[in-house]
């Protein structure tokens, strides 16, 4: 199929010649709870305005807690068989033209899911955009079986159109033969620059270094705890908070044995899940933001955004898609993954120098502004469907 580029000016245009109503998408996704970046960008998205694009919306509720995610539970099937109805419902009541549908990561149940999920739907609709929030789906298929391979190749192959965060995370979309791909960053709403005056006048006896995340070991938890141990070793003066639920109660008491054999019990908090005005308090009073992450679907990390908003120096991995948001040695540092020492040496040196954190502080803010804002993702993301509507080789018709 060929494929062109066109403005929101042509599309404006053609949606008022060819057609009065606006094309309606119909997004199948989760949204809070449980709170995380997918959850949170599908949210965002619904709550966008546009004239010429009507959402519609079918929530996946698999999952209440971060400790259900990708887990099988009896009740999840009628749960699946309630989402598939749902489509089916809004594709002939509404006749929505577009499904937007953000694919699992590398985890066979959720993978299970999906293909049973698109496998009795897409084809109903005449145009599917997939969107990697979770990346490296395509890694999986080399462990499936001949039968269930055959359905994966179904389920995912040949969408319209794959959306893809960062340079940096598997190409999933070419795996799958997308007919068109986009590199799309997320960018959210700047919750920050109201708070910078207050952040800057914030003092506190020690350094506070802030987690962000599910709790889980992927994420670096433990990475970070054993460079926290390093730090107090030293008698570095810190503090150190893991904002975010634990993925499971046999990983919260070995993370607590830990912090129990080490002696870290006046060096560590648990703020639990937080949003809203707790939220942003905890960055207020940061000074910097850790994600020593290597989680398995990890395609971006939108913690990181968080953090530059509020002009906070940021340590994380070169790990999937986040050397596309960390400049290494201007707005933070990238270390390796599961790399306790190296983690504990940059920790050191931004502990030790409140000048260096300040210079990266501002340097992410300003790449936040200039890269990761709201505005520009959506303005990227109406591009993407306008390219799918106008293309005169494939235009949709209601």
């Amino acid at each position: 199929m060929k494929f062109c580029s066109a403005s929101m000016a042509t599309l404006l245009t053609y949606s008022k010649t060819k057609n009065s109503k606006p094309y309606k998408i119909l997004v199948v996704g989760q949204t809070p709870p449980p709170y995380h970046g997918q959850a949170i960008m599908i949210h965002n998205l619904l709550n966008t305005h546009s004239d010429h694009l009507e959402w519609f919306h079918v929530r996946m509720e698999f999952s209440s807690d971060m400790d259900e995610v990708g887990k099988f539970k009896i009740k999840k099937l009628w749960v699946l068989l309630k989402l598939i109805a749902k489509i089916y419902v809004f594709k002939l009541i509404h006749n929505v033209d577009v499904m937007y549908y953000p694919p699992a990561g590398p985890q066979k149940i959720p993978v299970y899911r999906d293909i049973i999920v698109l496998t009795a739907t897409r084809w109903l609709f005449k145009k599917v955009v997939f969107h990697f929030h979770a990346a490296g789906v395509s890694e999986i298929h080399g462990t499936l079986s001949g039968f269930m391979r055959k359905l994966y190749q179904k389920a995912y192959f040949y969408p319209d159109v794959a959306i893809r965060l960062s340079e940096h995370n598997p190409e999933d979309g070419r795996f799958f033969m997308a007919r068109k791909e986009y590199l799309i960053p997320c960018g959210i709403e700047d919750q920050g620059k109201d708070y910078l005056d207050l952040r800057s006048k914030e003092t506190h006896s020690c350094v506070n270094i802030l987690f962000v995340g599910v709790l889980t070991e992927s994420k670096g938890v433990l990475v970070l705890l054993n460079s926290c141990l390093l730090l107090a070793q030293k008698q570095l003066d810190f503090h150190c908070y893991f904002m975010g639920g634990f993925e499971s109660p046999a990983f919260q008491a070995k993370v607590e044995n830990v912090i129990r054999c080490h002696g870290l019990e006046d060096r560590i908090t648990f703020l639990g899940i937080q949003s809203g005005k707790d939220k942003i308090g905890s960055f207020v009073k940061a000074d910097i933001v850790c994600l020593p992450t290597f989680y398995e679907s990890e395609s971006f990390g939108l913690v990181l955004l968080e953090a530059m908003q509020f002009q906070l120096p940021v340590i994380a991995t070169r790990w999937r898609g986040i050397p596309s948001i960390v400049e290494d040695r201007r707005s933070g540092f990238l270390i390796p993954i599961n790399d306790p020492e190296a983690l504990a040496e940059k920790l050191e040196i931004l502990i030790r120098n409140e000048p260096l954190r300040q210079k990266m502080g501002a340097a992410g803010r300003q790449l936040y502004c200039q890269k990761f804002t709201a505005q520009r993702h959506y303005q990227q993301m109406e591009q993407m469907f306008s390219d799918l509507f106008v293309d005169p080789q494939s235009c949709l018709e209601q």
